[in-house]
Order: structure tokens, then C-alpha cells, then sequence
């Protein structure tokens, strides 16, 4: 086994990484001041970014739900791994040989980093095995469909043979036990001991947003085939299908940057509206679109407006009309405009690619309809309109439908869709509206504010969480806070000597003060991730105050100026107080002899401040 990592490796790894490309794959992120990004947090659920990453320091915090940290703790949070594994894999991704503190250098051979390398080796496998003679069903099953081997390729489809331990034996040579094997899902245990679970299938790799592989997704070929039509990893360590989606490695760039999501059904389907054209295409793995797939979608997105577009493609036969009453239940999860788009025939996306070519597929996004459209239309699908009675059971059907749009400067359009879908006046349609709406405000429980929680007898009191927005509004703390930011964010590039002596004076807040001593305490403020290490060094309750310094906008246009600022309000903490010594030492003058050695001492020491005021001297 091997030790501990050297503390030296795990610093220069960290400071190697670039924490905003780390984050960066799983939250779109955008530029919010100086050297400071910003995006959906992806600890908690929000509506607007609150989650700021500062790069240059290498932490990040959201002013949200409090959750801070460097590099290390964001793999740890988000991959649920140990602090080495973190370590492991980023050194890996940037080709770093780590050492231990036995003196060698060793590959990762515990752990979650064992399920991953094992699925990557799995997909290698499968994908060679796809050129071979006994897969010519799978690359005939993938031609057919309109999938050539580029395509295959491209997405890494691969061929599981049949046979009950070709990839066991294979895995087996590169080192991996059944147990990591079984650990990932891989291979199954049953009454004549353990073989593949994947066999004689053409397989899907799935990959995280990271783009490792975490599992995989298998259609039956053979007619002797006695399993279901599609396989998929059961849940491991490192796959949880109601957080995965399949296609998103692919597609996370271009979400991003257009704030548009296609959803539809399945790998095939992805597949051909990537090759189409529409190469924002997701599909969820072996189960239902749902609330933890819509969180990771909003984070990549940057979900924070309604100018972003979530389309979902549906088959029109019941089950698919079910889908879609499922994912309306979920929309108000989004910010973005919800749509729904249905093909011609009830072809899915891999069918209407095969029979009308790429552009059907991308005319099939153009002719999208709004999601509220589509479900007031399946509401009133069930309705006789042309009798008043059913035109009253489709008002009363759709209503609460109409109700529910959050958006006031939508509803109104959708009252008057409504009217003209059921003939009725606009003024009876939006009574019911409007009574619907009342009904689901007056719901018991909904809008109640939580009770707080109960303190039992002798507990303590919670200590209170200390935030920017809760300092007091005067001029001393305001100079304290600016100067605690400026010096976190850009101490680096600053006069040390103006540091150290700007740092050496108390603070008045207890707060700033606690963060000053901190900061005033790092052994070298020109070392990558100095600032990360002073904030985690901060005592509670204090901490999150000083992790928001240290991520909170700082006001400057650029770096240059944000440096000269920052100087500036150090130099103002130095001149405060000399300003205060001045003060004090012109009353004791008043109280003792001009000519006494006490006086002359006083008069030396204010000669001295007045040297220090014009060294200091602020340029503002």
C-alpha cells in the first residue's frame, strides 16, 4: 500500500489546476467582475447564480447556501471520493507523476478510481470488438438505422460478444478482480458463479459530464436473447441513472453556449439529431426525465432566465403522451421556455433521420409548440367541444393549466388560446383562470412559511453566520471589508512590505478582524491558493465571511485598476491609524511640560507618524 501523497505534490497539482475548467464542466459559467465567474450552484437548487468561482485563487463559495472551497473539496463534494482520489485524478488529468511518502510513485489501485478505470477499459473492449466477424449484426442493426463506423466511433459504440466471460477474462488480464468488476457492474453473480452482464449486444458507453465512463446501456440483437430490449448498468458508486444523461459529454458545450436542450428518447435518437445537426440532444438512461436530471441540465445550461429553450421530442401513441404529462409536471423546475415537438407519423428522431434526411431532424426543433399549448391540447383531447357540456369539462380540465404559468406576461396570451381552442368568450375564460389560480394559492400548506426548528433545553445557541450584507453600514467597516477584499482577491500583487504593515493593525469589527488575523498570519502571499488557505483558516463564525471576500465582486473596470484600488485601501488602513496615534499623542502633549523629556518623546513620535502618513500617503 502506499502513504500518504507528499504534501509538495498536492500543492503543485492544485496549483497546476485550473479550478473554473473543473467547474466549468458541470456549471456553465460566466464572467461577474474581475477575475471572478458565475453560475447556478450546483449544491443547491436556485433560481438565479449565486455560486461565484475565483480562479486565480482557486476557491469558490456560494453566497447561497454557504458551501466553499478549493479544487479538491468540489471532487469530493460533487464525486463523493476521498481526498487522495481527488488528488489521483487530477494529477492524472494533467499527467502528473504523484509520490508517496513511502518514496514511490503509484498507479490508482483503490477506490472509486477503480470503477472508473475499469469501464474505460470496458468500453475499449467493446469497441474493438465491434470490427470483429462475430458483430456483423451490430455494425448491420447500427447501417440500418443510418449509423456508419464513423458514427459508431464517434460515439464510442461498441459490441459485447456472446459468451459468458469474454470481458471478465479480458479485464481479468489488465489486472481488475471480480469484485471491482462486479463494484462497477460489469458482471452479474449468479447460481454457476459470476459472468458478463453484457452479452451478445451492441453497447452504448455513458459518460458523465466529465466525459468518464460510468456505464452502459445494451440492445438485445438475437432473437434467443432472454433479457429485456435494452440493458443498463445497475447503480454503483459512480452510476445513478436518475443523474445521468446520456449524450451530455457531447452536448455540454453547445447547451451552454445556446441556453437550448433537445430531450428525447433514447441513444439512437441522440445519435441522429447530433449527426443532424442538433447537437444539443440528451436522453435519460433506463428511466424516466425527472427532477435530478433537470438540476444537472439547469447547471450546465445556466438556467437563469427565460431566454433558454427546453424542447422535448414525445411519440404520440399513450406512452409518449404520458412522458409528456410527466416532464409538465417538472417545467416550472426550469427558467427556461418549455416546448414540445412532435414528428410527423409519430416518427422518433432516428426514424425520421433514416426515411426524410438530417433536415427533417432539424425542422422537427424549428416547428417546436410551447409546452402549456401542448398540455391544454391534451387536456382537451378527452372533451366532446362541440356540446356545452364538454366545453365546460374542457374549461374546467384546463384552467388550472393556464393558472399555473408563472410567467404574467404569458398568461394573458394563453387565456385567449384557450378561449379560441373551446369558442368561448375571453372574459368567461379568464374568470375560470383566474378562480383556478385563486384555488391553488388558498391549497392548505402551500405558502405556509416553516415552522422553526425546536431548540431542545440546554442545547447552545446556533452561532450566526456572519455575511457582507450584515455588517454594519458605517465608513470604518466599509474600509475594513474593501480592504480585507482587495487584499484576498489581489494581495498577490501588491507592495509586501504595504501589506504587512496594513495588516498588522486591529480591525474594529470582531468579524473583519477575525478574517485579518488570518490573513495577516500566511507565510506567503505570492504562493498559488494563499488566499484558499487563509480563509480556511478563518475560525467559526467567521469563515464564510471571509470565503465572501474572497469571491465577492470587487469594484474595478480591470486588473490593473482593481490593484491600484486595493493598494489605495491599504494605504487608508495605515493612514487611519496614524491618524488615531496623531490624535492621541496631540492631547497627551497638552498634559505635560514642553520642555520635559515626555514632551520631547511625544514630539519625536509625531515627527515619525508624519514620515509614515507621507510614506502611506493614499492616492486617493
Amino acid at each position: 500500500m502506499a502513504g500518504r501523497i507528499l504534501q509538495a505534490d498536492v500543492d503543485e497539482v492544485k496549483a497546476r489546476t485550473n479550478i473554473a475548467d473543473i467547474i466549468g464542466e458541470r456549471v456553465a459559467l460566466k464572467p461577474a467582475g474581475i477575475g471572478s465567474l458565475k453560475g447556478l450552484c450546483p449544491f443547491h437548487d436556485e433560481r438565479s447564480p449565486s455560486f461565484n468561482v475565483r480562479a486565480q485563487a482557486g476557491f469558490y463559495h456560494c453566497f447561497g447556501c454557504n458551501e466553499s472551497g478549493d479544487v479538491y473539496s468540489f471532487l469530493r463534494a460533487m464525486d463523493h471520493v476521498s481526498f487522495t482520489e481527488a488528488v489521483e485524478r487530477l494529477a492524472g488529468r494533467i499527467g502528473y507523476t504523484l509520490r508517496y511518502e513511502d518514496g514511490g510513485a503509484v498507479p490508482e489501485t483503490t477506490g472509486r478510481a477503480r470503477l472508473y478505470a475499469a469501464n474505460a477499459a470496458a468500453a475499449e473492449y467493446f469497441r474493438t470488438q465491434l470490427s470483429t466477424a462475430e458483430a456483423d449484426t451490430a455494425r448491420r442493426f447500427l447501417g440500418e438505422r443510418g449509423f456508419d463506423a464513423g458514427a459508431a466511433a464517434h460515439f464510442g459504440v461498441g459490441y459485447a460478444p456472446k459468451g459468458w466471460s469474454n470481458l471478465r477474462d479480458a479485464l481479468h488480464k489488465l489486472g481488475f478482480s471480480d469484485d471491482e468488476l462486479s463494484a462497477a457492474g460489469l458482471v452479474s453473480q449468479g447460481q454457476r458463479g459470476v459472468y458478463d452482464r453484457f452479452r451478445g449486444r451492441a453497447v452504448w458507453p455513458i459518460r458523465d459530464v466529465t466525459s468518464q465512463v460510468i456505464g452502459f446501456g445494451a440492445r438485445k440483437l438475437y432473437d434467443d436473447d432472454q433479457g429485456p430490449k435494452y440493458l443498463n448498468t445497475p447503480e454503483s458508486p459512480i452510476y445513478r441513472k436518475s443523474h445521468v444523461l446520456y449524450g451530455l459529454d457531447l452536448a455540454k458545450r453547445d447547451i451552454s453556449r445556446d441556453h437550448r436542450v433537445v430531450v428525447v428518447e433514447g441513444y439512437t435518437d441522440v445519435m441522429a439529431c447530433h449527426l443532424a445537426g442538433v447537437t444539443t440532444a440528451i436522453a435519460s438512461c433506463g428511466t424516466s426525465f425527472g427532477t435530478d436530471h433537470i438540476t444537472v441540465l439547469r447547471r450546465v445550461m445556466g438556467d437563469d432566465s427565460a431566454s433558454g429553450e427546453v424542447v422535448f421530442t414525445f411519440d404520440p401513441d399513450a406512452a409518449g403522451q404520458k412522458a409528456a404529462m410527466r416532464a409538465f409536471g417538472e417545467e416550472k423546475r426550469f427558467a427556461a421556455q418549455t416546448y414540445v415537438a412532435v414528428a410527423p407519423g409519430g416518427l422518433d428522431p432516428c426514424d425520421l433521420r433514416l426515411q426524410r434526411g438530417d433536415g427533417a431532424v432539424r425542422a422537427l426543433m424549428d416547428n417546436k409548440v410551447p409546452m402549456f399549448e401542448f398540455v391544454i391540447d391534451q387536456r382537451l383531447a378527452g372533451f366532446d367541444l362541440s356540446t356545452v357540456e364538454g366545453r365546460a369539462g374542457g374549461l374546467r380540465a384546463a384552467a388550472p393549466i393556464v393558472a399555473e404559468i408563472r410567467d404574467p406576461s404569458l398568461r394573458p396570451g394563453y387565456v385567449r388560446v384557450l378561449a379560441r381552442r373551446l369558442g368561448l368568450e375571453l372574459a368567461e375564460v379568464r374568470a375560470a383562470v383566474e378562480r383556478a389560480a385563486r384555488g391553488a394559492s388558498q391549497r392548505p400548506g402551500e405558502g405556509a412559511p416553516a415552522a422553526p426548528a425546536r431548540q431542545e433545553p440546554g442545547e447552545p445557541e446556533p452561532a450566526v453566520r456572519v455575511t457582507i450584507a450584515s455588517l454594519p453600514r458605517s465608513a470604518e467597516v466599509a474600509l475594513e471589508r474593501d480592504a480585507l477584499m482587495g487584499i484576498l482577491q489581489f494581495g498577490h500583487r501588491l507592495d509586501a512590505s504595504l501589506l504587512e504593515r496594513s495588516l498588522s493593525l486591529p480591525f474594529r469589527h470582531p468579524a473583519l478582524e477575525a478574517v485579518r488575523q488570518a490573513v495577516a498570519a500566511a507565510p506567503d502571499m505570492s504562493r498559488p491558493g494563499w488566499a484558499a488557505d487563509a480563509v480556511s483558516a478563518v475560525r467559526e463564525p467567521y469563515r464564510s465571511l471571509a470565503a465572501e471576500l474572497l469571491t465577492a465582486d470587487f469594484p474595478a473596470l480591470s486588473d490593473e485598476a482593481a490593484t491600484v484600488s486595493a493598494g489605495s485601501l491599504a494605504r487608508r488602513l495605515v493612514g487611519r491609524a496614524v491618524d488615531r496615534q496623531k490624535t492621541e499623542l496631540l492631547g497627551a502633549i497638552q498634559r505635560v511640560a514642553p520642555d520635559s523629556q515626555e514632551g520631547r518623546v511625544i514630539r519625536m513620535r509625531l515627527r515619525e507618524l508624519d514620515a509614515e502618513r507621507q510614506l502611506y500617503a493614499s492616492d486617493q
